[in-house]
């Protein structure tokens, strides 16, 4: 069983960055993909990134391109996304998530076992 923490959300303004960092404890952290994704307020969770066991594939949504950046340090067991130009459409709970490398889905929840308890972005002036 992999426990998964999110940190790092809160309030920024438009134009602003934010890193948000997610910890994994109770699995070999190497042996799963991590991905994040996010949910806004009355819309379905949606795929933000993905990468593989070394983060050297990356995969992202077309909303989030040249702006979000997806990455993990293994000896640390944690993935991190980096998000900046912050737009207020980026405002949603935000959700890591491992799951096996055999799972075709990557890009939706489908394809991921485990998740965290997710962290609030706001984008607001």
């Amino acid at each position: 069983q992999v426990q998964l923490v999110e940190f790092g959300g809160g309030l920024v303004q438009p134009g602003g960055s934010l890193r948000l960092s997610c910890a994994a404890s109770g699995g070999t952290f190497r042996n799963y993909r991590m991905g994040w994704f996010r949910q806004a307020a009355g819309k379905e969770r949606e795929f933000v990134a993905t990468c593989g066991r070394f983060c050297l594939t990356k995969d992202y949504a077309d909303s989030v391109k040249g702006r979000f950046t997806i990455s993990r340090d293994n000896a640390k067991n944690t993935v991190y996304l980096q998000m900046n130009s912050l737009k207020p459409e980026d405002t949603a709970v935000y959700y890591c998530a491992a799951g096996s490398f055999s799972s075709p889905s990557y890009v939706d929840t489908r394809g991921y076992e485990y998740w965290g308890q997710g962290t609030q972005v706001t984008v607001s002036s």
